[in-house]
């Protein structure tokens, strides 16, 4: 078996994949018709281009006679960096015999070696498996943030590979407006813009309630979100492509 970034020639394996890994994991909870627009939205031909053509971005696939799992990651943050693994599908037929340790690992090595501080994994709490994969493999649950799918609000876990407490990743600060305004920037909780990264802003520094989108381009609050989480500043244009539900942390 080779592990390999990928290249947009993996599209459609990628789109196969997912769906399997999605219906097979998701479909006691999601509905087809979710999973199904998730794909669309997600794993279109230029959002897979995008996504290995970017430098923030990682892309690893595990080929064994064509792909049978991949993992989709990002490094984001100011000042902390972290390595953030999105997505570690391994197509059903394929479980069961270490293809989804090996990428992990991989996928963390690669992480660190791009210059992550630390790894971070991300898993619906409703995903029993996925939450033992990380908790067998050397991540601890560091806190839980909500989850929009269509209508429905799901707890997702976030899981780090040290003692960190959730109060510490999310690293909050005060950040005052041109109003005179004062938000509070989690520069812990980042999302991949085309110019820079999108943080999520709390109305206190408590981080209870999430104010909204913190453009890190040009420090404004104005822009605009889409159902699936897409983002796009109307100050400067940054744009951030959704490739998983939106969130808010807890």
């Amino acid at each position: 078996m080779e592990i390999r970034e990928a290249t947009a020639e993996d599209a459609e394996a990628i789109r196969s994949n997912a769906r399997d890994s999605l219906t097979a994991s998701y479909a006691d909870f999601l509905s087809a018709k979710t999973i199904d627009a998730a794909i669309e939205q997600w794993y279109d031909d230029e959002t897979i281009s995008d996504l290995v053509d970017s430098e923030d971005s990682l892309v690893l696939v595990a080929d064994d006679d064509g792909p049978v799992a991949y993992s989709q990651s990002e490094i984001v943050g100011d000042g902390q960096t972290y390595g953030d693994v999105h997505w570690l599908h391994v197509d059903p037929d394929a479980r069961g015999e270490g293809t989804g340790v090996r990428l992990l690992v991989r996928t963390r090595e690669e992480l660190l070696d791009r210059g992550a501080d630390q790894v971070r994994g991300f898993v619906l709490a409703k995903h029993e498996g996925g939450n033992r994969f990380y908790e067998a493999h050397g991540f601890e649950r560091a806190g839980t943030r909500s989850i929009e799918i269509g209508e429905e609000t799901y707890t997702e876990n976030v899981y780090v590979e040290s003692d960190v407490g959730s109060a510490e990743w999310r690293g909050i600060e005060a950040h005052e407006l041109e109003d005179g305004a004062t938000t509070y920037v989690s520069y812990g909780e980042a999302a991949r813009g085309s110019k820079a990264p999108f943080y999520t802003a709390y109305d206190s520094a408590d981080g209870d309630q999430r104010y909204g989108w913190f453009c890190g381009n040009c420090n404004s609050l104005d822009n605009a979100m889409d159902a699936m989480g897409r983002i796009e500043c109307n100050v400067c244009g940054n744009q951030r492509k959704a490739t998983r539900w939106d969130a808010s942390y807890l």
